[in-house]
């Protein structure tokens, strides 16, 4: 540094400087070790959670079309803002949400490759994902059946989840792609950073949503509700919209962001 700063000033340099990308590498690579050793039992709650909060989402969005005017220009625009309150309410929660764990899991694994830490992602991907799934199948159950919102707004989540139905298997699995790069770029993100966090899930979920990308939660969210509605049947739900989502968002989460973020690194560490 400058000889001319003082201890202060360059204290303040320290302060207002960039974390590098190593050292957000290190911070995500951390939170996933932590996550490696939660229990079984803490990570599925978790992901109930997640699971049931994520319907806040589809809720939102729906009730945004349902109040807008049907010929006002912006609404689509306005109403996607609603696509963003599950995972504000899910990811500032510190609920388990799929997605993310596609970095924060991976990251270790990738650092520092064993049988061991790789059986333990996949033990954490496949409890987080049971529970997500769990979590919205309930939470879709409850809105069909036990009509905790009213009959407009009912069919407008239902309509809403109709706009599945109009994309085929491969276009749910290429647009998971870009939805999964978008959530793992959350953790990496928000890793960099000291505030923010409420603006940074904003923009990147609501991306999502401009984009009409395929989450795998969400949008087991709005399948479910489908099936419970009787509007498709359980092999549809699962495998012709979960699936080809999930499919595609672990290729943008893990096959694209997870690779760059470590490979940007590899040589620095």
């Amino acid at each position: 540094m400058p000889a001319g700063l003082d201890a202060t000033d360059r204290e303040a340099v320290e302060n207002l400087s960039s974390p590098r990308s190593p050292v957000i590498h290190e911070v995500v690579r951390r939170q996933g070790e932590e996550e490696l050793k939660r229990p079984n039992g803490s990570l599925l709650w978790s992901g109930i959670a997640g699971g049931i909060t994520i319907m806040a989402s589809v809720i939102a969005e729906a009730a945004l079309n349902h109040k807008l005017p049907s010929g006002f220009l912006a609404r689509e625009v306005i109403a996607d803002l609603g696509y963003t309150l599950g995972f504000l309410m899910v990811i500032l929660g510190r609920m388990q949400l799929f997605t993310e764990q596609t970095i924060v899991t991976v990251l270790p694994v990738m650092a520092a490759p064993s049988w061991r830490k790789l059986g333990g992602t996949a033990r954490l991907w496949g409890i987080v994902l049971a529970g997500n799934m769990i979590g919205a199948a309930i939470a879709a159950a409850i809105n069909i059946h036990l009509h905790l919102t009213s009959p407009p707004l009912t069919e407008a989540m239902l309509e809403v989840s109709r706009q599945l139905l109009a994309k085929d298997w491969p276009q749910l699995l290429a647009q998971g792609v870009p939805a999964g790069f978008l959530i793992a770029s959350v953790a990496w993100i928000r890793a960099g950073v000291t505030t923010g966090d409420f603006a940074i899930i904003l923009v990147l979920t609501y991306a999502i949503a401009l984009g009409d990308f395929t989450h795998v939660i969400a949008g087991a969210a709005e399948a479910f509700l489908l099936l419970f509605a009787g509007e498709v049947g359980f092999g549809q739900a699962l495998g012709g919209m979960i699936l080809p989502a999930l499919i595609g968002n672990v290729l943008g989460g893990t096959g694209l962001f997870a690779l760059l973020a470590h490979a940007q690194v590899r040589r620095e560490m």
